[in-house]
């Protein structure tokens, strides 16, 4: 329990309506996206200034009291879920646009921004910003710095990390600094680069200015339907070889396919696979692409291809496959959504390996991923009344993972790793690999505080299958952070 003193400082740096210590508005806060895990924090803070920001950190560092960051509480990894004992800091009503510079093509943002809206902003210039999670109409900027999210375009314009130009960020102790620069090519090491993706783990984002991008002069989006996911993943492998570029690729299968016409009627073929390639670009150049992509579907056994006729059939099949995660519902009453990545090559193999240990468990796995760039987003189908079931499937579900590293690819692609996934982190990295991590990590969080227990391995939560975990480190008994 957190002292009545320290109760009061901290009410006072954020006013009585900027913390929130009630039993039952806590209760909005005890996870993120991923239900599974719930822990109850023992205060929340809703700062609205990098001032308010800073002192709260400054007492938590004298305390020695955890924090967690939480931006929309969209995740999906438990990257949001608080620790023991410790208190959550909301950036919600951090939500500003602070300065939208067009000639240098940036804008600057506070982290509860939405990440729809800085395109909505941007737009009437003619520009976008380009990541665009599945969640963005709802997502936040901050908590897509923490997560490096991606989307269904990150093929083309990648993840968010290349989009981020420069970010005040307040460190664990309470300190301001400024990683990145608004320059291209700045000196130094890119600092920025290790913070985005890091889960909360290294400070907290207060301000970022980040880059947005000139609206493509042209977008088509054609449908492609097959009889079979791996045929489409095949398509998917071709266009890339054929030194095609499109500017997203994703795959829809036959269950994801009936849930999203159940929830938002995008008038999808009825198929067992679904193509969706969005090409964008000068007109002249798009349309020979088009050409290319729809032949090479058709040479894999595409029975229909449908072009997008105008912008609204365009966003209403993106709103579709959007929607996906959620449609979910629809065909389960519980579902675990895993997040792994594959070399794009070895999409068809890995997709049959999938189907084969679903069935072995009797459990029905719907699959929508991100195509071009070997993210897959298996979408595990169980009911936790029937006993066992759930264990099943969530033992499955880190299973796929495993499969995802042996493939050549990785446990993760956009979803984090938080809490669900850091025992995994041992099955992908050796021990100096891990213990690298963790030396960067106490170079900027010495007294662990920053959302601690989460991304690497631990004893507590791993057991004996846990290597490079996290262990307390001579210097930090002291305070003061290794240097290296």
């Amino acid at each position: 329990m957190l002292k009545p003193s320290i109760v009061t400082e901290l009410s006072q740096i954020v006013g009585t309506r900027g913390m929130i210590m009630g039993q039952s508005q806590l209760q909005t806060y005890e996870c993120d996206g991923l239900t599974a895990f719930r822990v109850p924090p023992q205060a929340v803070l809703l700062p609205e200034t990098t001032d308010q920001v800073q002192r709260i950190l400054r007492v938590c560092h004298r305390q020695q009291i955890p924090f967690v960051a939480r931006g929309s509480g969209t995740g999906l990894s438990g990257g949001a879920l608080p620790g023991e004992d410790s208190i959550v800091i909301g950036l919600s009503r951090m939500n500003r646009i602070l300065n939208l510079d067009l000639p240098n093509q940036q804008i600057t943002v506070q982290p509860g921004v939405i990440n729809a809206n800085v395109t909505a902003a941007t737009a009437p210039h003619g520009y976008f910003y380009a990541p665009d999670p599945s969640s963005q109409t709802v997502c936040s900027i901050g908590g897509n710095i923490a997560e490096n999210a991606g989307g269904a375009h990150c093929l083309k314009y990648g993840f968010t990390v290349t989009h981020i130009l420069e970010m005040t960020v307040v460190l664990p102790n309470g300190d301001l600094v400024t990683l990145g620069s608004r320059t291209p090519d700045a000196p130094g090491y890119d600092l920025a680069g290790v913070f985005i993706g890091s889960e909360g783990t290294l400070g907290i984002a207060t301000e970022m200015t980040i880059r947005i991008m000139r609206k493509p002069e042209t977008v088509q989006v054609i449908l492609a339907a097959f009889d079979t996911i791996l045929a489409a993943a095949q398509s998917v492998s071709d266009v890339i070889a054929a030194g095609q570029l499109p500017a997203a690729m994703e795959i829809m299968d036959r269950l994801s396919i009936e849930a999203a016409e159940l929830s938002v009627h995008p008038n999808y073929p009825a198929c067992e696979a679904l193509l969706l390639i969005e090409l964008d670009g000068p007109e002249a150049e798009v349309n020979l692409q088009m050409e290319a992509v729809t032949k090479i579907c058709k040479e894999n056994g595409a029975w229909e291809t449908r072009l997008a006729v105008d912008e609204h059939a365009r966003l209403l099949v993106w709103k579709g496959r959007k929607a996906a995660f959620a449609a979910a519902g629809r065909l389960s009453p519980n579902y675990i959504v895993q997040d792994g990545v594959i070399p794009r090559t070895s999409l068809p193999s890995v997709l049959e390996k999938l189907n084969a240990m679903a069935a072995a468990e009797n459990l029905r796995v719907t699959n929508v991923f991100h195509a071009g760039d070997g993210n897959l987003h298996p979408i595990i189908l169980y009911d936790r009344d029937h006993p066992g079931e759930e264990e099943r499937a969530i033992d499955l579900s880190l299973r796929i993972l495993d499969v995802c590293v042996e493939a050549g690819g990785s446990i993760t692609g956009e979803h984090g790793v938080g809490r669900e996934k850091q025992c995994s982190m041992s099955y992908m990295y050796a021990d100096p690999d891990l213990e690298t991590m963790q030396r960067v990590r106490r170079a900027f969080d010495p007294l662990n505080i920053a959302n601690p227990e989460k991304l690497f391995p631990t004893p507590r939560l791993c057991g004996e299958r846990t290597r490079g975990a996290y262990a307390p480190h001579p210097l930090e008994a002291s305070g003061i952070a290794e240097v290296f």
